[in-house]
């Protein structure tokens, strides 16, 4: 009994340090001084974000094949107290990383991590010079935005544990998202029912944040697989069926049907089989599409014309076909209540002081693409981003699925150089310097004070999901675009990552030999045409 009496009054004693810590609640000024504090963590800390930015830039994995990100990033923050879940949703290369202080909210940090094909480039040099000549690079800057989020979130970790502020924090990467292949599958596995509320980042060229439909588009990724006959194409042409021939022919009906297509809708295509060799008729064959549209119905729509093609194309050629879905992404709508706090955050911090060598860098590489044009880098901070009212076609990002699971924003942060044209070679050259390294610490400020404000304001994250439930969700509803055995296709990328990984290697960054990348690699900061 006397036990007994010894743990009814340590539960109760837990009880009411939880009740307490949830029901303290912090006035303006106290909330200001933490969120000051912060953002001077995060300052202290711009080494460790320069390290992790050089170091995932080195490792320059494409989609499902990110394994040394991947470790890297985890041992990190397993190494800071974070509990990791590898392999989710049967993706090797994905985790979610999780740390708690007791009840509270539950705040996901997410961004992508792999790079773009043949992208291999030299940072700080403002002309195309590959480390690795057809290797994978980071053109799109996706080396960046996980460290951001680990920076941030071990500043507000270190406030949580000081002041016994109770909540969670989980960060998880964007697998494979030039292949809008990872992020769906979370949303379908549950990964997101229990978190209240996502604040995602991406490398941009200003600093900014948006509420509300955003321009660009959702999209589904189908492969149609075509199977026919083998036969001697000169011997005995006659016996074959060849499944070239209905894939062209599926590419050729699609393109007729491409002329009425609305101009808000984009597709486009790739051979992934086309036969062996010219003299077999090739017996399997494939295409892959993206099929993209501003709304959820479109992009159903185009999905069943272009299955009624492929079945098209298979009947006249006598061949068989399946198909399988690849990816998809939902069209994106961000919360106005976090992007409206989060925006007075990015406009405490500001954008980042560019040297005058940021900005020889900028105008030289704006020079050498032919960018519309040559103003360097940004001196004026973008304005907090509106509904778009009149859609806008363009790119997607599978952050449109969690947008609509959970109250999500993305905050772009000011890594890279204007007027480039994206999945690009050009779009690396900034990525493992002084631009990167100052936009991602800018960022994780930003990020790091606007956490404070959710995790200290309950009020905010209740106006958030008032946001999501009566505005957002009042008239669309989220519905996945792939089934319950539809897998992700990990195997996507492996021979290209195989191909170059071990010449990569050497010239992985040793952080314990060199102070920077730039330092390891002997580029001159700039390095411009003469």
């Amino acid at each position: 009994m006397k036990t007994f009496k010894i743990l009814l009054s340590g539960f109760l004693l837990l009880c009411f340090i939880s009740t307490t810590t949830a029901q303290k609640k912090y006035s303006k000024r106290q909330i200001e001084k933490l969120k000051s504090e912060v953002a001077q963590i995060v300052e202290d800390h711009h080494k460790q974000s320069q390290v992790m930015v050089d170091k995932v830039f080195s490792f320059a994995e494409l989609g499902f094949q990110e394994e040394e990100s991947s470790k890297y990033l985890t041992g990190i923050l397993e190494n800071n107290g974070f509990t990791i879940e590898h392999s989710i949703s049967g993706i090797p290369t994905a985790w979610f990383a999780t740390w708690s202080n007791g009840d509270g909210p539950v705040i996901a940090l997410g961004s992508d991590v792999d790079c773009i094909p043949k992208a291999s480039q030299y940072p700080g040099v403002a002309y195309h010079k590959p480390i690795v000549e057809g290797a994978p690079g980071h053109g799109e800057g996706h080396n960046s935005g996980i460290p951001l989020n680990i920076t941030s979130a071990l500043a507000v970790k270190q406030i949580m544990e000081r002041e016994n502020i109770g909540g969670t924090l989980i960060l998880w990467p964007g697998i494979a998202e030039e292949l809008v292949a990872a992020k769906a599958w979370y949303v379908r596995d549950g990964l997101f029912d229990d978190i209240d509320m996502c604040i995602f980042t991406h490398v941009g060229n200003n600093f900014g944040v948006s509420w509300g439909p955003t321009r660009g588009t959702g999209l589904i990724s189908v492969e149609y697989l075509f199977e026919g006959e083998a036969a001697h194409s000169a011997g005995a042409p006659w016996r074959g069926r060849s499944a070239l021939d209905a894939a062209e022919l599926m590419n050729i009906g699609w393109n007729y049907k491409r002329e009425h297509l609305h101009p808000l809708k984009r597709s486009h295509s790739i051979f992934t089989d086309a036969g062996d060799q010219p003299n077999v008729v090739p017996s399997k064959a494939a295409i892959w599409f993206y099929f993209r549209d501003i709304k959820y119905e479109g992009i159903m729509e185009m999905y069943a014309e272009a299955n009624d093609i492929a079945k098209g194309a298979a009947l006249m050629t006598g061949t068989t076909m399946t198909s399988r879905v690849l990816g998809t992404a939902w069209p994106r709508h961000y919360n106005k209540v976090i992007a409206e706090t989060m925006y007075e955050n990015i406009k405490e911090v500001g954008l980042p002081t560019w040297s005058a060598a940021d900005q020889a860098l900028a105008k030289a590489v704006q020079t050498e693409v032919g960018s519309d044009k040559i103003e360097g880098l940004p001196t004026e901070l973008a304005e907090l981003g509106l509904p778009v009212l009149e859609p806008v076609s363009g790119g997607s990002d599978d952050i449109g699925d969690i947008s609509w699971k959970v109250p999500t924003v993305t905050m772009r942060f000011p890594s890279n150089i204007p007027g480039l044209q994206g999945h690009h070679w050009s779009n690396a050259i900034a990525m493992a310097t002084p631009i990167a390294h100052k936009g991602v610490t800018a960022g994780a400020k930003a990020e790091a004070m606007t956490l404070l404000d959710f995790f200290l304001n309950p009020e905010l994250l209740k106006g958030a999901w008032d946001y999501f439930n009566n505005e957002q969700s009042k008239e669309t509803k989220y519905q996945p675009m792939i089934a319950a055995d539809d897998m992700p296709p990990t195997y996507l990328n492996k021979d290209k990552q195989d191909t170059y990984r071990s010449e990569l290697q050497k010239y992985y960054f040793d952080e314990t030999q060199y102070d920077t990348y730039l330092e390891q690699l002997g580029v001159e900061y700039p390095t411009v045409k003469k």
